[in-house]
């Protein structure tokens, strides 16, 4: 195998979607699996010159002690994937990873994040943001440093926090800036931590999560400042990504869309989190503000998020449209929607580190908005909800790369 170059390091390490990367990585490496689930396997993508997946190594921030190996196999045992021979097979990968991985921080997360920490990343609770800052660039340097990369991209795959405050969204960088340096408390969470760790250290930022992340004007002030790419939030998945393509459906029919139920059951580790009325905030509001955007009117809706432990990684959504067609005829559709989540995650993610690795290269700053289909809140001025309209986005995005054309704002 080659020396990797491109180090992807997660913020969430050891979670089910980190887990299965982390398989997935090692057994695309190994060829012991084809590339279904890729967005960047498809034809379409083939001539922009896409890293191999043999250019790339994992490492991590987490709050729990356990390993790569432990993991996969809990997620075997409970959710039923992955199989014994391709664990054994990825043993040794693994184990690497699980050695690049290093204690989180806690600041912000919420007590409900707060509970599940463990080892000796409680030795940092409290700790000042300029100390965390600190201890998590260096963390990223010395990854860097170990196995000779040119490049991190880190990746927020973490649980889902609280919201943040909004006093924080008028904070310029400068402002920011003198906040963390100077103050024993944070005016922002984890994720946004990690954000500007990652950017003060030259390393680019995905956020995979309904966490704020990168998703402030001041960060967005210092990706551009920092010569780096970031993008987010929360991936587009399952139930929001068949809004996004139903959703449009209706309006081009003149179809009036009454009323829209959405009813999710999961019991993985962010199932658990957000059973927590604080944390499923976020993630309600992250799913909900879609519908509005693609019809121009806003219906009924009702977003329902439950943790039902037994159903561990795999979540049903069952969703129940009433609309009102001619004649004043009202008529219904639904639709379930059943996946194992962290499957279904886990290949978007390293599309979008492939897809940011490629952008990078050309030495362009500031928002991926091209990578928006991905993302159930996307980052950016001006992106379109709809997801046909935000995948041609990456189309032209390919088109451009293909011509070799300069490349415009990023």
């Amino acid at each position: 195998m080659t020396q990797p170059t491109t180090g992807l390091w997660f913020i969430g390490a050891f979670g089910g979607i980190a887990t299965t990367v982390s398989v997935g990585l090692a057994s695309l490496q190994q060829k012991l699996a084809d590339e279904a689930g890729l967005v960047s396997a498809l034809p379409r993508f083939q001539k922009i010159g896409l890293a191999d997946w043999s250019s790339f190594t994992i490492g991590g921030h987490e709050i729990r002690e356990t390993t790569y190996a432990d993991e996969a196999r809990q997620l075997r045992e409970k959710s039923r994937v992955f199989d014994v021979e391709r664990l054994q097979q990825v043993q040794p990968a693994l184990q690497e990873y699980t050695r690049n991985v290093r204690p989180g921080t806690l600041i912000n997360v919420g007590r409900t994040i707060e509970s599940l920490a463990d080892g000796s990343v409680l030795k940092s609770r409290g700790e000042r943001p300029a100390t965390a800052l600190e201890r998590i660039s260096a963390d990223l340097r010395a990854f860097r440093t170990q196995h000779k990369l040119d490049h991190v991209i880190v990746v927020n795959v973490s649980s889902t926090e609280p919201p943040v405050q909004e006093q924080a969204r008028q904070l310029t960088w400068s402002e920011l800036r003198q906040r963390l340096e100077r103050d024993a408390e944070s005016p922002v969470p984890a994720s946004s931590i990690y954000a500007i760790a990652a950017m003060q250290s030259g390393c680019d930022y995905i956020n995979f999560t309904p966490s704020v992340g990168s998703d402030l004007p001041a960060l967005e002030e210092l990706a551009l400042e920092a010569g780096v790419l970031h993008v987010g939030r929360d991936g587009k998945t399952g139930e929001t990504l068949l809004k996004s393509v139903l959703a449009p459906m209706f309006a081009a029919r003149n179809l009036q869309v009454m009323s829209w139920v959405g009813h999710n059951i999961f019991g993985n580790m962010d199932g658990k989190v957000l059973d927590d009325p604080v944390n499923k905030a976020n993630k309600v509001r992250s799913k909900d503000h879609l519908l509005t955007e693609i019809l121009g009117y806003k219906p009924s809706t009702l977003v329902s998020i439950e943790y039902i432990e037994d159903m561990a990684d795999w979540k049903t959504a069952w969703d129940h449209i009433h609309f009102r067609g001619f004649l004043d005829t009202q008529m219904t559709m639904q639709f379930t929607w059943q996946g194992c989540d962290s499957l279904l995650a886990a290949p978007l993610v390293l599309d979008l580190v492939r897809f940011t690795e490629r952008e990078h290269r050309r030495g362009t700053a500031g928002i991926l908005t091209q990578l928006s289909s991905f993302f159930k809140s996307p980052m950016g001025r001006d992106v379109p909800p709809e997801f046909s309209r935000q995948y041609a986005l990456l189309e032209s995005w390919a088109d451009e790369l293909q011509s070799g054309n300069r490349p415009g704002n990023a």
